[in-house]
C-alpha cells in the first residue's frame, strides 16, 4: 500500500496540529480539515482489507509461479515482505515467459495484475 498507513496518520496528525492553532485563515482550516477527513476514510478502507488483499494476492502469484506455501504470520508488514519477493518473482517470469513465447503463462500474469488492481480499488473509485 502506498504511502504507508503510518506516514498518511503522521501527515494527519501534522495537519489537525496546525489547524488547531489561532490564527489559522478559515478558509485554509477547511481545506485542510477537509482533506484530514477524506483521508481519514479512505486510510480506515485501505486497513480493513489490506490483509485479506496481500493474502489473496500472495496465493494468486505463488499459484503462478508454481510454489507452495502460504502466509503464516499475517502482519501487515510480513505480508507486504513476501508480496514484494513474490512480485520480484513474478516480473522475473514475466520476462522469462515472453522471451520463450510462452503466451500462456504471459496470459495467466496479465490477468493476475489486472486482478490485483480491481482488487485495490477503493469504493470510491470513479472506475
Amino acid at each position: 500500500m502506498t504511502p504507508q498507513i503510518p506516514a498518511v496518520l503522521l501527515e494527519l496528525s501534522d495537519l489537525l496540529i496546525r489547524n488547531g492553532r489561532p490564527g489559522v485563515p478559515e478558509a485554509e482550516r477547511a481545506s485542510e480539515l477537509g482533506i484530514s477527513a477524506m483521508l481519514l476514510s479512505v486510510t480506515a478502507e485501505i486497513w480493513d482489507r489490506q490483509a485479506h488483499i496481500l493474502v489473496e494476492e500472495n496465493r494468486a502469484i505463488r499459484a503462478i509461479l508454481g510454489q507452495a506455501g502460504d502466509d503464516p504470520d499475517l502482519h501487515l508488514t510480513a505480508l507486504q515482505a513476501e508480496n514484494n519477493r513474490l512480485r520480484a518473482a513474478l516480473i522475473e517470469a514475466h520476462a522469462a515467459a515472453e522471451a520463450a513465447g510462452d503466451t500462456g503463462k504471459e496470459a495467466a500474469i496479465w490477468a493476475e495484475l489486472r486482478a490485483s488492481t480491481e482488487r485495490r480499488k477503493l469504493a470510491s473509485a470513479p472506475v
